[in-house]
């Protein structure tokens, strides 16, 4: 039997475990399969791969550049999911792209692709709760959970809907700004964690704005876990090799042990 990507993520919690999960953009490099696999090496309970979009809305500069990258190497939904399926990750795979991508083949026909690649989750920044219906009921069809964020300026009756509504984990954005690395962790972005675990019994993870280690391990003094995205596209864009990029998300993962 399957597991579900809340199951692998609650299991690890239950268990004691902070959760790390790495973002990086697929086709962006060469090698972002390798990167991928070293992310798993270094301890990621799940990675986040990125499906390059033309209008990133949620995406600061380096993740915008990743894009920019990845859709010049044709890094389509069906290259990106046929790469995933040659080379099937060994944790859990959530996608996070833009509705568009998914709309252009149907949400049906764009979930069945991405769970014959061996995705469990998947996070559409731009798809708001009230349009929820329709891509939540093709997805977990295809046994894909649908991931929502709240941010820190949403509503206390909007974060019920939210929590309500979330799978595998619910997204804790941490700060009013969109994705990129900042010096130091936005208060508003751990209040609203508090206020996410009075809520749900999922596990809450923070993202946006974690860049060193001694961050994600403030994150995880209140969260269940912390998402690094920026910090590991910035490296990877950089030409650091896949060993490089994995040494610097065990340092996130020793930081948060």
């Amino acid at each position: 039997m399957t597991t579900t990507l809340s199951e692998s993520l609650r299991a690890r919690r239950d268990a004691g475990s902070k959760l790390l999960i790495g973002y990086l953009m697929a086709g962006s490099t060469p090698d972002w399969q390798d990167t991928a696999a070293a992310l798993v090496d270094a301890g990621v309970d799940a990675v986040e791969v990125g499906l390059a979009f033309s209008d990133p809305i949620m995406d600061g500069p380096v993740i915008q550049d990743a894009a920019t990258r990845a859709l010049g190497a044709g890094a389509s939904l069906g290259i990106v999911a046929a790469a995933l399926t040659a080379r099937p990750l060994a944790a859990p795979a959530i996608v996070m792209t833009y509705c568009n991508v998914l709309l252009r083949p149907g949400y049906d026909e764009a979930a069945a692709l991405l769970a014959s690649a061996g995705v469990s989750g998947a996070i559409l920044p731009d798809l708001a709760l009230e349009e929820l219906d329709d891509w939540q009921r093709a997805a977990n069809a295809h046994g894909i959970e649908a991931v929502l964020l709240a941010a820190p300026s949403t509503p206390a009756a909007r974060l019920d809907a939210l929590c309500a509504r979330s799978q595998g984990f619910i997204y804790a954005v941490g700060r009013m700004a969109t994705t990129g690395e900042r010096g130091a962790l936005d208060p508003r972005g751990l209040a609203l964690v508090a206020a996410l675990r009075q809520r749900t019994s999922l596990p809450v993870c923070l993202g946006i704005g974690v860049a060193e280690p001694e961050q994600a391990a403030a994150v995880c003094e209140v969260a269940d876990g912390v998402i690094v995205g920026s910090a590991i596209v910035r490296r990877m864009l950089a030409g650091e090799s896949p060993g490089e990029v994995g040494g610097f998300v065990g340092t996130l993962r020793a930081a948060i042990d």
